[in-house]
């Protein structure tokens, strides 16, 4: 069979995923899907990005890095974006189908524990979530050894001659606690190396976009559900409003006030 833009891109497969459980069918229920499914496609190119960026910064490559750091941010913009398009749904629309939902629920979603992860966070959910799948706790395992982003980038730092060593020191919450020994290099690096600063910089919007998705995701489960219970038993938007304003480069912030 020839190559076609429909094998080649699984289309026919790629239709047949939006499966409504609603019955009678819900109208909205198709958009909830297609959202939620785009959402973990992107989740799958930032994981991808994000394994090719920790790469470039540990063989201290400065404008790949840079690269790949807009891209993801671009994608960061086009999820938060995308919340746009859900909130035309209306709550009355969503509780037409609610109910056929079950035990389902974001916090379930592999890859964003894996961002996650990457990003330096840590939280029994990340477990939990995923008690009865050991294939999902195998890759959260090999995800917990890995280099987080920070590390790699002090990595980088140290291979610019600018010697930075994070220590893991918390096993909930960020793993790395703001360090006045870390952000004084960061301000010698701010001051005298314009590249690696521009680096800095684009994780500093990296640190930003992913707040800013995760407030918008927020307020559009708040404006959907209001302070009800989510799907699967979760604490909704009482458990979302805890990570709002959580940094993932505190250093980064903390420097802000010494230029």
């Amino acid at each position: 069979m020839d190559l076609t833009y429909t094998n080649y891109l699984k289309i026919d497969e790629l239709l047949g995923l939006q499966e409504l459980k609603s019955s009678p069918k819900e109208h909205d229920e198709m958009l909830f899907i297609i959202i939620h499914q785009t959402y973990e496609l992107w989740f799958k190119q930032i994981l991808h990005e994000l394994d090719k960026l920790k790469n470039e910064f540990e063989n201290g490559n400065t404008w790949t890095s840079i690269k790949v750091l807009r891209r993801i941010l671009t994608i960061l913009k086009t999820m938060v974006s995308q919340v746009d398009i859900l909130e035309t749904m209306t709550p009355l629309e969503f509780n037409s189908f609610r109910k056929f939902l079950g035990q389902s629920s974001g916090f379930q979603s592999l890859q964003f524990r894996e961002l996650e992860i990457l990003c330096g966070l840590r939280s029994p959910l990340i477990i939990e979530a995923h008690a009865d799948s050991p294939q999902h706790l195998e890759i959260i395992d090999q995800r917990l050894n890995e280099l987080a982003i920070w590390e790699s980038f002090c990595h980088y730092l140290t291979l610019k001659g600018y010697p930075v060593h994070p220590r893991r020191e918390n096993d909930e919450g960020l793993i790395f606690n703001p360090s006045e020994e870390v952000q004084s290099v960061l301000i010698e690096v701010m001051k005298n190396n314009p590249e690696a600063a521009l680096v800095a910089e684009l994780l500093v919007d990296f640190d930003e976009g992913l707040q800013e998705w995760r407030y918008r995701h927020v307020k559009m489960v708040e404006r959907t559900i209001g302070a009800k219970k989510g799907t699967g038993g979760s604490d909704g938007v009482a458990y979302l409003q805890k990570t709002l304003n959580r940094a993932i480069f505190p250093d980064l912030w903390a420097i802000r006030a010494s230029f």
